[in-house]
């Protein structure tokens, strides 16, 4: 009995959103790619495991709180890429796409739209992504910026090249258009905030292996 005005609130929300969509849709997905962003950070944080940063008692239990729960810095400067980057580039590339095929539903302009999506739009995609990690990382130059993008390029591509193929193939055949966006934020946000967890993951265990390391010298 109680699952019918829980799936009617959902309904209700989701038409909400779809509007705000139709009516503002850069605004709208600024917003909601801010949001996914910030907490891909703060729950990959948690996940992983990774030590809150402490904070002396000067502080208040809310800052504290915060603190402990991953709300950090980091966490505010990738909203901040979500608003401003990752949101108005994904909306112009992806709305490009999709104006070039619409109306086009045969097999091979589905194809044609993959095959457009993974060397046109994602290798930028990427390219955005790996800058503004390593500004939001400390990069305080132009060369370190294009160290980043050139480490870790052909890493993230060969995922972008077997996810967005499957889920823009799934989209195309199960997915009505008007829910695209929430489709794919789902998709990006579950494998981001993995992605998230595992670099932190392994960056703890590196950096523990370099501390055992030095006191096995000691």
């Amino acid at each position: 009995m109680s699952t019918l005005p829980a799936t009617k609130g959902t309904h209700t929300l989701l038409l909400r959103y779809l509007t705000e969509l139709a009516l503002h849709p850069l605004r709208t997905k600024a917003i909601t790619t801010a949001t996914l962003c910030f907490l891909q950070e703060v729950v990959g944080s948690n996940l992983a495991g990774t030590p809150a940063r402490q904070l002396s008692k000067d502080h208040s239990p809310v800052v504290r709180a915060l603190a402990k729960a991953h709300v950090d810095t980091k966490a505010i400067k990738m909203a901040l890429y979500g608003f401003l980057v990752s949101a108005p580039l994904s909306h112009f590339l992806v709305g490009a796409l999709q104006r070039a095929f619409a109306g086009k539903t045969s097999a091979g302009a589905k194809i044609a739209q993959i095959v457009a999506n993974s060397l046109l739009i994602s290798p930028i995609q990427t390219s955005a992504y790996l800058a503004s990690m390593a500004v939001i990382n400390g990069a305080r130059s132009v060369d370190e910026v294009i160290k980043t993008v050139k480490a870790g390029f052909f890493s993230v591509i060969r995922i972008s090249w077997v996810v967005s193929p499957l889920s823009l193939t799934i989209a195309q055949n199960f997915v009505p258009i008007d829910l695209w966006v929430p489709f794919f934020n789902t998709i990006q946000f579950v494998l981001g905030t993995y992605f998230n967890m595992r670099v932190k993951q392994l960056r703890m265990a590196q950096i523990k292996k370099e501390k055992q390391e030095r006191d096995r010298r000691e």
